[in-house]
């Protein structure tokens, strides 16, 4: 493991543990805390590390979740285009002549075969690269979603929705994005995760399965909104 996957790896734990202190009054021992953190942490974004090469046809979504990618079709919102031509802007105008005076700098130290500065400097830059080089494929691939587009009867991508734990009575309110777009700090959920799945195309009222790893959770839908 290099040293920027250990770098990834210890912000993902790290921001796990701090976010879910509020969220989950600070008990992390029980079985709706260990619900709530799948969920929002892995069937909300299926978090997998951004560890690709710049050319690898993945998708890095807003969490840094990496998802096969070839030509498919990319599912938008409109807030979810805006902040990617928000960070594609950033990563070429900004982000880019950062690293670029990091590797400058670092090979100002001398011998770049032992400069631990150069090495992090280079990855960064790759990375960078790599990022933009996804977000250019997925805004070319892009179908936006529109308000009209979203119903408030059933269940769509665009939807926000009220869902209620039939076994705690605990509720959540998740929006249903892309995977591309998919942030569960935002509660922004994925189509394709779990919850996503089973509540997709469902009405107000219904009651649905998620399977996760300790068994079933089962859900009731609250409310649709736009």
């Amino acid at each position: 493991m290099d040293g920027l996957t250990s770098m990834r790896l210890h912000m993902i734990f790290s921001m796990m543990r701090e976010f879910s202190r509020p969220l989950l009054g600070g008990n992390y021992g029980s079985s709706l805390n260990g619900r709530r953190l799948y969920l929002l942490f892995f069937g909300g974004a299926l978090m997998k590390l951004p560890c690709s090469p710049p050319h690898s046809a993945n998708i890095i979504s807003m969490t840094g979740e990496s998802v096969e990618m070839s030509d498919k079709e990319v599912i938008l919102t409109q807030d979810g285009l805006k902040r990617l031509e928000e960070e594609l802007e950033n990563l070429k105008s900004v982000r880019r002549r950062e690293v670029a005076e990091r590797i400058k700098t670092a090979i100002g130290y001398g011998d770049i075969s032992e400069n631990s500065e150069y090495e992090d400097a280079k990855n960064e830059q790759a990375f960078i690269e790599g990022r933009i080089i996804t977000l250019e494929k997925m805004l070319r691939n892009a179908r936006i979603i529109n308000n009209d587009e979203i119903d408030t009867d059933t269940v769509s991508i665009g939807s926000t929705v009220t869902v209620q734990d039939l076994e705690y009575g605990d509720t959540m309110e998740y929006a249903i994005v892309g995977t591309a777009e998919s942030d569960p700090l935002q509660n922004k959920i994925s189509n394709e995760s779990p919850v996503g799945k089973a509540i997709l195309g469902k009405k107000k009222g219904a009651v649905v399965d998620v399977t996760v790893p300790a068994g079933v959770i089962q859900y009731k839908i609250v409310d649709i909104k736009k």
